[in-house]
């Protein structure tokens, strides 16, 4: 073990005491579950199930809800249970609605080792499976110590991550080299996981390229196309700070051009609505956290809600989706791409490169740049409603080409228990 990752434990070792009072506080602010906090501290809120018990870890809703596909796949298997864990109330709320026969959910353990050792200790699982970038060293560390294979699934590093590692290549090596299997969604994250170390890497594509179609509440969908009627819809979805100011103008130069245009901005993170109430300025508003809807003098609607954009997506043939115009790599384009909806971006989009990649050349178009990109590609889409479909239909294709994560992925599991019960 690298003297880094000797601190760590050392560390956490030290800190461990205070950690009750600190989850605690983030309880009182909504930030954790006050009612499931001792699962946190390894205590588990339910007993094990006999017969095989596979792990899987996912950060929070996005990593959560990517591996739903994998876990129906997992659990055909008799005799097996698949227990999910996060980190977030959010994720724990959704797991608890989706979850299927089978399947047990349960906060994961803070990362130190006394809360990790009780976790182990009850649920002993028979294979650990981490999400997408998730590398925690006690965790990863006390899994290894008592031989039960490790794998990444859905495997990510971002270049911004790999220089990191980089400055710490022998901790990232200590850590990576405990997997026994990295299953990682592209080439160029394949790579990276190799040159920081981990021994066994293979490409299986992403999990999040096989999900169903988003869900919408058809009530609520009803009513929101009722009262939008036949105006124009602006969709810019899983928007990040500082890109508003750029889709607002893009707004703005519309509304001349469609008197009636309504904008729709589903920020990534609901709670910025307010910050984007404020942005808005003189410009007419609804918040759809408030409980209000759209009327017809309404030009900015804020979606800052969890869980609805299944239903904004349905309501406009294209959408823009954030986190591209900022540097944090865009996020998921094959959520409107399965709905069939033409997909917008900018130039930030090294998150799923080759999501985006496939969906532009299949589109032949797509990447906006600035505020007037984006009108003069939105203007041409509400104008030309074919193309639009077209379009949409074009991304669908891209989204389907890009399947096949779910059985790679569950291959490689079932050989790997398999290489352990040899």
């Amino acid at each position: 073990m690298s003297l880094a990752l000797t601190a760590y434990r050392y560390a956490t070792m030290a800190l461990a005491p205070a950690v009750p009072f600190a989850l605690a506080r983030r309880a009182r602010n909504g930030k954790e579950d006050s009612l499931r906090i001792r699962e946190r501290l390894g205590y588990a809120g339910a007993p094990r199930p006999p017969g095989q018990l596979l792990w899987i870890h996912g950060a929070s809703v996005g990593e959560c809800l990517s591996v739903l596909p994998l876990i129906e796949r997992l659990l055909a298997a008799p005799g097996r249970t698949v227990l999910v864990t996060s980190g977030t109330v959010t994720a724990a709320k959704l797991m608890g609605e989706r979850l299927p026969h089978g399947a047990l959910h349960q906060y994961a353990p803070v990362d130190t080792p006394s809360a990790i050792r009780r976790f182990l200790d009850h649920w002993r699982p028979n294979v650990a499976l981490f999400v997408d970038s998730e590398i925690w060293p006690n965790i990863i560390s006390s899994t290894h110590g008592r031989s039960i294979p490790l794998a990444l699934v859905n495997g990510r590093m971002s270049q911004r991550s790999f220089r990191g590692w980089k400055r710490m290549r022998r901790t990232a090596s200590s850590l990576l080299g405990r997997y026994d299997l990295c299953l990682a969604q592209d080439a160029d994250s394949a790579e990276r996981l190799t040159a920081l170390g981990a021994k066994r890497v293979e490409i299986s594509g992403n999990l999040k390229a096989d999900a169903p179609p988003l869900a919408a509440d058809a009530q609520k969908l009803d009513e929101l196309r009722r009262v939008i009627g036949n105006r124009p819809v602006l969709l810019a979805v899983s928007t990040h700070a500082g890109e508003e100011e750029t889709i607002l103008p893009a707004h703005d130069r519309l509304r001349r051009l469609f008197p009636d245009l309504l904008t729709i901005i589903a920020p990534r993170h609901p709670i910025r609505g307010h910050e984007i109430a404020i942005l808005c300025g003189e410009r007419p508003l609804g918040q759809r956290s408030k409980g209000k809807l759209p009327d017809k003098e309404t030009e900015v609607y804020v979606a800052d809600t969890l869980g609805e954009l299944g239903i904004f997506y349905r309501l406009s043939p294209f959408a823009f989706v954030g986190g591209s115009l900022v540097p944090h790599g865009g996020q998921n384009p094959l959520e409107p791409a399965r709905l069939e909806r033409a997909v917008l971006a900018g130039p930030h989009t090294q998150n799923f490169t080759a999501a985006y990649e496939a969906i532009f050349a299949a589109q032949g178009s797509g990447r906006v740049l600035s505020s007037t990109d984006l009108a003069v590609v939105a203007e041409r889409l509400i104008v030309n409603s074919g193309e639009a479909v077209r379009l949409g239909k074009a991304a669908a294709e891209a989204a389907h080409s890009l399947g096949g994560a779910v059985e790679r992925t569950r291959t490689a599991i079932e050989a790997l228990l398999a290489d352990a019960r040899a």
